[in-house]
């Protein structure tokens, strides 16, 4: 993300941050961003791929699309010539999603000069809360030379 346009919430800077997530565990789980904030980021999954062998969404499934909701808002906060590194995850998993797609909203909850953290609520095709996860990242800046992605 090196350009300052990419921080605004426009569908051309959805369709290049989903672009920009090709080839990543993000694309291989089918995470697709539909909303991007500062204050609010919002992806939905599909559960089919991403099951546990009793055909349940995985935990850590759940616990990835948290992430990607909540370092993409984090990024967000850190500006181009900045980085957002996570710290700190938790995830407490509510009720089992077994198809459909599932839709993750990332709510800051913090937002200051190195530390933001959001709280991210899960759903499923019915609306029903699947799980709810805090993330914490740090917002640091690049290190001389690097270029921010």
């Amino acid at each position: 993300m090196t350009d300052n346009a990419i921080f605004s919430s426009s569908a051309d800077v959805l369709a290049a941050v989903n672009a920009m997530s090709k080839g990543t565990l993000a694309d291989r789980m089918g995470i697709e961003i539909t909303e991007l904030s500062k204050d609010r980021v919002v992806g939905t999954m599909p559960v089919a791929g991403n099951q546990q062998p009793y055909g349940l969404l995985h935990g850590g499934a759940s616990v990835v699309l948290a992430e990607t909701l909540g370092s993409l808002g984090s990024a967000m906060h850190a500006g181009p010539a900045r980085a957002a590194v996570g710290i700190d995850i938790n995830a407490t998993h509510h009720r089992a999603a077994r198809s459909g797609i599932v839709t993750g909203v990332a709510t800051v909850l913090s937002a200051g000069k190195t530390i933001v953290s959001y709280e991210v609520v899960i759903t499923d095709d019915q609306g029903r809360r699947c799980c709810t996860s805090r993330i914490t990242c740090l917002l640091r800046d690049l290190p001389p030379g690097a270029k921010a992605e």
